[in-house]
């Protein structure tokens, strides 16, 4: 039986899209999406948007009708899935990361091991940086027995994009459920302040400015790597472009993060600032998780073997967004205590989905 979902629900952008093709591919569900995107200004699918819905496609051998850019209604029916070698290319500079938001959680149950290159943005505004995927969303799924490799080959800028990322997707039994509700005290702060293309003052400058705001707010032990890539390297991006991303870690298992981007006009200075103070405001709320882990992993809290709770400093749009869709595509229970933009708890009964095996 295909399930409809209402793409203008809630949040009514690009992550409904995504995570309901990773759902339909997991759970073998058809589905239909309609009102793609509708809340956005340029409604309907973007060439970033159809990277994404090729990639599970391609990954489970599905049926798509709909898949082209404009479109507002999409049916997604999927086929068997199985493992292998994938690269796909954005074309633009769109999210690496969010072609992984979907391939990643659609990869979880595959007969065996899942390899893919992505091309296109790897720090882009609009979706988590690569850096915050490979040092505090890898992790976390570690803890649930999902184990995986996301390595930067080259870094990507607006607007030529062209970086590229690899990820290595070791499929899983079943997920194990998470709890990270206590925030613990903070045992070290680490980070990476990037640049390619530009003077390597700039990496310094944000650097010194994020470990400043954190050591005068009573955070001691920080450590934040630099990386000045310039043309010869090759991780270099095509374009120039800058940023960081922080990084907390508490005797309790918490992981929290913040980043900044830069951009054409902004003192490095302020770059390194936001950063710090975005994670220290997040730390000071007595939260387990970012406002950003807090969407990013119901759907794996949703896929798990029972109850899973985490403590985000704050719930977004975007994460009850998620909570819809999989409680629509899964039938499972979520439940709050909290509020949109207040720290929140989130429970989540998995319904404790299986891998099935190839039939030799």
């Amino acid at each position: 039986m295909r399930i409809d979902i209402d793409g203008s629900m809630l949040e009514g952008g690009g992550q409904i899209l995504r995570l309901s093709i990773a759902l339909s591919a997991v759970s073998g569900v058809p589905l239909r999406i309609y009102n793609i995107r509708a809340k956005r200004s340029n409604p309907g699918l973007r060439p970033q948007h159809l990277t994404a819905i090729k990639a599970v496609a391609e990954l489970v051998g599905a049926k798509v009708e709909g898949l082209r850019v404009g479109s507002r209604e999409l049916i997604f029916t999927p086929g068997r899935p199985r493992g292998g070698r994938f690269y796909f290319d954005v074309g633009t500079a769109g999210a690496t990361t969010l072609v992984l938001q979907s391939l990643l959680p659609a990869s979880a149950f595959s007969p065996k091991r899942v390899m893919v290159e992505v091309k296109g943005g790897t720090n882009n505004p609009m979706a988590p940086p690569i850096d915050y995927v490979q040092r505090l969303l890898l992790p976390i799924l570690a803890k649930m027995n999902y184990h995986c490799q996301v390595s930067l080959l080259r870094r990507g800028f607006y607007p030529r994009g062209g970086g590229v990322v690899r990820a290595v997707m070791e499929p899983v039994d079943k997920l194990r459920t998470i709890s990270m509700l206590k925030p613990g005290k903070v045992v070290k702060i680490t980070g990476i302040a990037y640049s390619c293309k530009l003077p390597g003052h700039i990496v310094e400058r944000m650097a010194k400015s994020a470990e400043k705001a954190l050591t005068e707010a009573g955070y001691g032990d920080v450590e934040i790597e630099h990386e000045v890539l310039q043309p010869e390297h090759p991780k270099c991006s095509l374009d120039p472009g800058c940023g960081i991303l922080l990084r907390a870690e508490t005797n309790e298992g918490a992981l929290l993060g913040a980043d900044s981007l830069g951009e054409r006009g902004k003192p490095a200075e302020k770059v390194g600032l936001e950063a710090a103070q975005s994670l220290i405001k997040q730390l000071s709320s007595g939260a387990s998780i970012d406002r950003y882990m807090g969407d990013q992993l119901i759907v794996y809290m949703a896929l798990a073997d029972g109850k899973s709770e985490v403590r985000v400093s704050e719930l977004t749009l975007h994460a009850l967004t998620c909570m819809e869709v999989v409680k629509i595509l899964l039938g499972v229970t979520v439940e709050v205590e909290g509020g949109l933009g207040k720290t929140s708890n989130i429970l989540c009964r998995g319904v404790g989905l299986r891998r099935k095996m190839e039939e030799s």
